[in-house]
């Protein structure tokens, strides 16, 4: 949500009636989330100008560990180096530390390409938004997902009923720090997910949502004390201890 929200802002920037706009302090610091949309807090920090030149070696775009050589426009400016600048400055500060484990495993290659031509200024802002707003669109759709997956029918399903709350075993990326609460498309993706981690017994699925509609599921090592809750289902293994109870 923050790199899509971000490459968002960037975009913006970078065709603005003010013409292409460089955050010259460019730090995470700068930036806040508001209404789940990335705004920067000072503006007053920006150029709208395009770095003049009498030639290409006046265009080379300097970082602490790469240069990247731009070319001289007919009209004496560096174009594009404000938005070149602005979109490095975020493959190094969020994309780095935000893209790797963001996403469910089918799609992480899509994310590293992103990453990697990011990282090289192969990509504009332009095609930077493209190529994530197609990993957004396979994520909201489950396109990504193996259709041959009939993992529920190893499930039993109670629907009007959750576990109580309290601390469980951790997974990453989790919504909780209290236990392994996770984003999925359907019940399904749900069972594989269970499926792959050895303390998981079974999963609840609540009408929480995330940011893109997605459904919380939340998997368990243990499914007792269950309680009534209208909006929630419970899937327990048929292998586990309290599976063979019910």
């Amino acid at each position: 949500q923050i790199c899509l929200s971000l490459v968002k802002l960037l975009f913006y920037l970078a065709h603005s009636p003010l013409g292409s706009i460089a955050l010259l302090d460019f730090q995470p610091r700068q930036f806040v989330m508001v209404d789940g949309n990335l705004k920067v807090t000072d503006m007053d920090d920006a150029s709208t100008e395009e770095p003049s030149c009498k030639a290409d070696n006046d265009c080379t775009l300097d970082f602490p560990a790469k240069s990247f050589p731009l070319k001289c426009s007919a009209t004496g400016k560096c174009e594009g180096m404000n938005e070149k600048k602005n979109l490095f400055n975020a493959y190094r500060y969020f994309f780095t530390y935000l893209l790797p484990h963001s996403a469910p495993p089918a799609l992480r290659p899509l994310l590293s390409d992103i990453l990697n031509a990011t990282g090289d200024l192969q990509y504009g802002i332009n095609e930077t938004l493209k190529n994530f707003e197609k990993v957004l669109h396979l994520y909201q759709s489950g396109l990504y997902l193996q259709k041959s997956l009939l993992l529920l029918k190893d499930y039993i399903s109670l629907k009007g009923f959750r576990t109580a709350e309290g601390e469980d075993y951790k997974c990453w990326p989790s919504y909780s720090h209290l236990g392994c609460l996770l984003s999925v498309h359907s019940a399904e993706e749900a069972a594989a997910i269970c499926n792959s981690q050895w303390q998981c017994q079974g999963f609840i699925i609540t009408s929480q949502r995330t940011w893109t509609g997605r459904p919380l599921a939340s998997f368990q090592s243990r499914l007792t004390d269950l309680i009534p809750d209208a909006n929630a289902v419970v899937y327990i293994k048929r292998s586990s201890s309290s599976g063979k109870r019910l």
